[in-house]
Order: structure tokens, then C-alpha cells, then sequence
């Protein structure tokens, strides 16, 4: 895969995290709506760092984790998918209803890397872009110096 002209070899697109029925009915009064973008964990987890590491603590919203820790979700707006275009990574469309945000992890086998809080924000996906290609670039020039 390339990335800014950068050969990405190894990574690979992990559209693994399907939203279930039950957690993507809207609840009433229930959080918002939300679609997941998934990526390999390596590449999520440099991702994280950058967005902690940002002016707003807040640029990051709940993340979560496959039991293997293979790949990392994170939590965006819904209609994220439609136009969600990151090579190395899949926004998972959710019906148009949108995943809501439960306190458990809504698919078996996952846990939260950063739990959700009480009205916190989602992360924004042009934030999620500029973290994720950041850190591509960061994973390449470190496999490169081996």
C-alpha cells in the first residue's frame, strides 16, 4: 500500500469489527450514533500517541482493542464511512443508524483501550487522518533505519 508516495508493505485493511443488530438500534435517550475506523494496532496505537500528545487532550475519542490487539477501532461520527478514503484502514458503515456508544464494548472479544467518558466527544476524523498518515510516516522511517 503507499502512503504519500511511502511503500506501506505488511499493513493491511482490517474491516473486522461488524456492528450487531442489538448495538446498532438506537437506544431512546441513548448516546450518539457513531461509525468505527479500523486499523492495524501498531499503526492505531502511534495514532493515539499524536492525538494525546495534541493542543486538546480531547482529540481522541473511545478506542478499542481485538482480543489479539491485531487492530484498534476508533470510535467517529456517523457518515464517516462515506467518505472515509485512509489507505491501511476501513470505516465500517453502520446501517445508518449508527453504533451507539455502550459502556461494555459493543463486539465480543474486544475491550476499550480508552474507555468512553461521561459526554465525551468522539474523535474527529480529519484529526484521525492527519494522526494516522502521521503515523505512517514515523513506522516507515523506523523500519527503514533497521
Amino acid at each position: 500500500m503507499l502512503e504519500t508516495g511511502i511503500e506501506m508493505s505488511g499493513s493491511r485493511t482490517t474491516a473486522q469489527h461488524t456492528p450487531n443488530q442489538e448495538f446498532s438500534t438506537p437506544p431512546d435517550g441513548g448516546p450518539e450514533p457513531c461509525d468505527l475506523v479500523t486499523v492495524p494496532a501498531r499503526q492505531g496505537l502511534e495514532a493515539v500517541d499524536i492525538l494525546r500528545r495534541g493542543a486538546a487532550r480531547t482529540d481522541v475519542g473511545p478506542v478499542l482493542h481485538d482480543g489479539a490487539c491485531d487492530t484498534l477501532g476508533f470510535l467517529v461520527p456517523p457518515g464517516t464511512a462515506d467518505g472515509w478514503d485512509m489507505p491501511g484502514s476501513a470505516c465500517t458503515r453502520t446501517n445508518g443508524r449508527g453504533l451507539r456508544i455502550p459502556e461494555e464494548p459493543p463486539v465480543q472479544g474486544t475491550g476499550w483501550l480508552l474507555p468512553p467518558e461521561q459526554d465525551a466527544p468522539v474523535t474527529d476524523p480529519s484529526m484521525l487522518r492527519a494522526a494516522l498518515g502521521e503515523a505512517a510516516r514515523l513506522i516507515e522511517a523506523a523500519d527503514n533505519r533497521r
